[in-house]
Formats: structure tokens, sequence, C-alpha cells
């Protein structure tokens, strides 16, 4: 019978393996931390649709939508109409081709995505209330940075 020695994995193949588990628990749990007003489950889905329409560089339909989301239009379109029901966006005709409709946020759309930034300060500011402030701040600076940088490698 051999003798098995241990495998001695690379630390920093060890850490880059714990990412992706890391950012599905950080999706999970930074939404069940306490903040002002709490945090409703549909409003996962319309933080995440009104981000992707204000962040675009373009117009955005309901096919764009269902493209940046990866998601099949049929989705994109009943979490449009939510937004649209309550308010937060209008579809209006496209600048560029007025047979097509655009999607815009509204004022209260507005104040919807500013109400879920607050949100997510506040969860940031709680999860890290223990921490050094350098470390906040650098953490803080990465988080930015690494999206910055998926943006750019989304693009190709």
């Amino acid at each position: 019978m051999t003798e098995q020695k241990p495998s001695r994995r690379d630390p920093d193949a060890e850490l880059l393996d714990a990412v992706g588990p890391a950012f599905a628990r950080l999706r999970r749990r930074t939404t069940q931390v306490p903040v002002t007003p709490p945090v409703e489950r549909k409003d996962l889905n319309r933080n995440l649709l009104l981000n992707v329409i204000d962040e675009a560089e373009g117009e955005m339909s309901v096919g764009a939508v269902a493209d940046v989301l990866a998601v099949d239009p049929s989705v994109a379109s009943r979490m449009i109409a939510d937004c649209i029901a309550h308010g937060y966006l209008v579809r209006m005709p496209s600048q560029a081709d007025a047979r097509r409709a655009v999607l815009q946020l509204t004022e209260a759309g507005y104040e919807l995505r500013d109400r879920f930034r607050s949100q997510q300060r506040q969860a940031f500011e709680y999860i890290t209330r223990d921490w050094p402030v350098a470390e906040r701040r650098e953490l803080a600076r990465l988080i930015v940075k690494y999206a910055d940088s998926a943006v750019r490698a989304s693009r190709g």
C-alpha cells in the first residue's frame, strides 16, 4: 500500500477558486442585513433592471434588456411590465427609429434607484462596521475597479 502525501495547492489558486462562491454568498446575504427601508424581494429584480437601463450607453429596448441580462425576452418583458405598472419606467418612441419603443426611467424610477443605492451603502457600512477605515475604502475602491473592468471585458 502506498502512502499518499497531502497535496499542496497553490494558496493563490485556492483564493481565486473561492471568489465565485463568495460572490454567490454576497448576493444572498447582503440583502439580509438591516437597512431602512427594508429590502423587498421584488426590489432585487427592479434594482437590476433600473440599473441596466440607467447605465446603458444607448437606447434600451426589451430585446436589449434581455440581451444584457441574458434572459429570455419574455422574462425581460415581465420585469419591464412590472416597473411600468408601478410607474418606474415608461416606453418612449426611439429617437433613432420612431417605430421602435425604448425604455426610460421616470422620476419615480430615479427615486427608487437612489433608494436602492442608499440601501446598498447602508449594507456595505453595516457589514464592514468593524473593519478599519482604510480596509473599507480599499474594498470599495477594488469593487468599483472590478465592476468597471467587468463592463470593459463584456464589450470584448
